[in-house]
C-alpha cells in the first residue's frame, strides 16, 4: 500500500483551497464585484448653477461616500446637450462614465438616445417649468388675460427659452397649441441670458426652470403666471398650475435621469442605481432638489428608459404637428 499519496494530498489540501479562493477572488473582480476602483465621471450638458447641474451635484456628493471613490462633475456645456451625449457615448462601456440627461429635448439631428446607445441607471427627478412675465412694462395679470390679449395683438407677445427643443420651448408651445395663440419664441443659448432679458423687459415673457426665475419672482422683477405640471410647485406654492390657471389638459413635466453607454455590465448599472436611489430618499437631498424645482424620484433603469422613451414620443408627435423648428 502506497502512504505517499495521502500524505501528499495533506500537504497539497491548503494550497489547494489556497488557490480555488484567488480564482473566486479573480472571477468576482473580473465580473464587477470590486466596482468602482477609482474615480467615476459624471458629464453634464448644461452650465454650472443650472437645474442639471445641481441636482447632479448634490447626488454625487452623496454617492462618494456610498460607492468610496471620488465622483467628478464635468460640465460640457453647448448644442442643447448634444456635445455632452456624444462624449458620453465615446466613453468606455465599464460604469465609469456617467451622463445626466435632461428632457424632454428635441433635436433636428440624430443624437444617443437613451434605450438605444445610452441605457438607462435611475431617474434623478421631475418638475415643471414657469411661465413668468417682466415687470418692466404693463402686462395682463392672468393667464386667461394673456390670452386675450394675445389674441388681440399677437405681434405685441413673445416667449424666451433656454433653446430650440429643450423643455421649456416645448412647454410653451403646447401652450400656443392648446390656448390657440400664437407667441413667438426666442430661443436662447441658457436659462441665464434669457431670464435676464426678460427682467430688463426686452422680452415680455418667459417659459424657463425655477432655478432661473424665482430669485427674480421673490424680487418682484418677474410675475409668475403658471408652472406647467399638472400640481403646483413647492417652491411656488402660490402660483397656479395651467390646468387651474384655465387651460384643461395642459401638463409638461421637465425630468433629469441618469444613463451610461450601451454595454455597460448590468451588475455596475444595478450599484450605481443602488447607491443614487439612496441618495435621493435622504431628506437633505430633498431640499436641495426643492430650490431648483425638483421633486426626487426613484426608479430602476429599465422604468427610468421607459418613462423616457414614452415622454419623448408625446414632444416628437406636437412637433410634428406644430412644424417646429428645432435647428
Amino acid at each position: 500500500m502506497n502512504h505517499a499519496l495521502p500524505r501528499a494530498l495533506r500537504v497539497l489540501r491548503p494550497l489547494l483551497s489556497t488557490t480555488v479562493l484567488l480564482g473566486a477572488a479573480v472571477m468576482a473582480h473580473a465580473q464587477g464585484g470590486a466596482f468602482p476602483e477609482k474615480s467615476i465621471n459624471w458629464i453634464v450638458g448644461w452650465p454650472a448653477g443650472g437645474s442639471a447641474d445641481s441636482a447632479t451635484r448634490l447626488i454625487a456628493r452623496r454617492i462618494e461616500q456610498t460607492l468610496g471613490q471620488p465622483v467628478v462633475v464635468d460640465n460640457r456645456a453647448g448644442a442643447s446637450g448634444a456635445i455632452a451625449l456624444q462624449a458620453a457615448v465615446k466613453a468606455p462601456a465599464d460604469g465609469y462614465t456617467l451622463i445626466t440627461v435632461p428632457g424632454p429635448v428635441l433635436m433636428r439631428l440624430p443624437v444617443p438616445q437613451v434605450g438605444k446607445e445610452l441605457t438607462g441607471v435611475a431617474m434623478l427627478g421631475k418638475g415643471p417649468a414657469v411661465l413668468v412675465g417682466t415687470m418692466a412694462k404693463p402686462l395682463p395679470p392672468t393667464v386667461k388675460d394673456l390670452i386675450g390679449a394675445a389674441k388681440a395683438k399677437p405681434n405685441d407677445f413673445a416667449y424666451a427659452s433656454s433653446g430650440n427643443g429643450t423643455a421649456q420651448h416645448l412647454a410653451g408651445e403646447l401652450f400656443n397649441q392648446l390656448a390657440g395663440t400664437a407667441i413667438t419664441h426666442v430661443p436662447y443659448k441658457g436659462g441665464t441670458q434669457a431670464v435676464t432679458d426678460v427682467v430688463g423687459g426686452q422680452v415680455p415673457l418667459a417659459v424657463l426652470g425655477i432655478t432661473a426665475v424665482l430669485p427674480h419672482v421673490k424680487a418682484g422683477k418677474l410675475h409668475a403666471y403658471a408652472v406647467t405640471t399638472a400640481t403646483r410647485s413647492p417652491s411656488l406654492p402660490d402660483v397656479p398650475t395651467m390646468q387651474e390657471a384655465g387651460l384643461p389638459g395642459f401638463e409638461a413635466t421637465q425630468w433629469f435621469m441618469v444613463a451610461v453607454p450601451r454595454g455597460t455590465p448590468a451588475e455596475r448599472i444595478a450599484k450605481l442605481n443602488g447607491a443614487i436611489n439612496q441618495a435621493l430618499k435622504d431628506p437633505e437631498v430633498a431640499k436641495g432638489f426643492a430650490t431648483v424645482g425638483i421633486a426626487p424620484d426613484t426608479a430602476s433603469g429599465a422604468e427610468a428608459t421607459q418613462f423616457v422613451q414614452k415622454d419623448q414620443q408625446r414632444w416628437d408627435e406636437l412637433a410634428k404637428k406644430a412644424n417646429l423648428a428645432l435647428d
